[in-house]
């Protein structure tokens, strides 16, 4: 997960991370592929993960979030690709050098404050009661206040919605998010980029959460104005 770019965060004095926020909606391989694709830009994060993810990434991946170990539990959900395969990404202690991780009962943590330093901050997934939360400004856990403080400090926020289909309410609710400048990006994967496998189309999501971030990545194929007509594997040239 090495980068091209230089990674300023190193320094304590400079260090302004992206928040990931994980809530409960199923989608937990979008976040991991959002994480892996914030660390391989060389960006700090400090992640926070709810009480209701945690049963989620249990049910998807089998996976244990555990505070007292949760770099081991991360490291090893970063490795676990979409289709559960343990050991599908490289994942260094190196590569987790720079991630902080802040319990989501602390509402005291560090990015409770506006005057905390940080770039924005990214929900993947985003459930409707997450969604809900936000909109209605209840900060009733660390993710919902991270994700208000985000707001009021006119800071990007992405809030990646995994729900379908939604109703009037969630509906009232994304409309307030993009009113008050939230960026509302469903987790819509498309076709055009040659998919061949899920993991192509998680990262398609992941990587249209980048975009909004404005964090460079290669995750999928861009658009280029021009038919394909075929698969990834289609494309490849044949063997020698």
């Amino acid at each position: 997960m090495e980068s091209p770019h230089n990674n300023t965060s190193k320094d304590p004095g400079r260090r302004r991370p992206w928040v990931v926020g994980i809530s409960g909606a199923s989608g937990t391989p979008y976040a991991a592929s959002v994480l892996r694709g914030l660390l391989a830009a060389g960006e700090a994060v400090d992640l926070i993960v709810s009480r209701a993810s945690r049963l989620t990434l249990l049910d998807e991946t089998g996976i244990a979030f555990r505070d007292a170990r949760w770099r081991a539990d991360l490291r090893e959900w970063l490795a676990r690709g979409a289709d559960g395969k343990p050991s599908a990404f490289p994942v260094t202690e190196a590569d987790l050098a720079d991630v902080r991780y802040w319990p989501a009962g602390d509402l005291a943590a560090g990015p409770s404050s506006g005057s905390y330093p940080v770039k924005g901050m990214l929900i993947v997934p985003a459930s409707t009661a997450c969604v809900a939360g936000v909109a209605l400004g209840l900060s009733k856990d660390l993710l919902q206040r991270v994700a208000s403080v985000t707001l009021k400090e006119r800071r990007r926020l992405v809030v990646t919605v995994r729900e379908t289909p939604l109703n009037g309410p969630t509906l009232k609710h994304l409309v307030t998010l993009d009113e008050a400048g939230a960026v509302v990006l469903p987790a819509s994967p498309a076709f055009y980029a040659g998919a061949t496998h899920i993991q192509d189309l998680v990262d398609f999501v992941a990587g249209r959460v980048l975009d909004a971030a404005e964090v460079p990545h290669g995750l999928y194929r861009r658009w280029e104005g021009e038919l394909r007509g075929g698969s990834k594997e289609e494309e490849a040239p044949d063997a020698p």
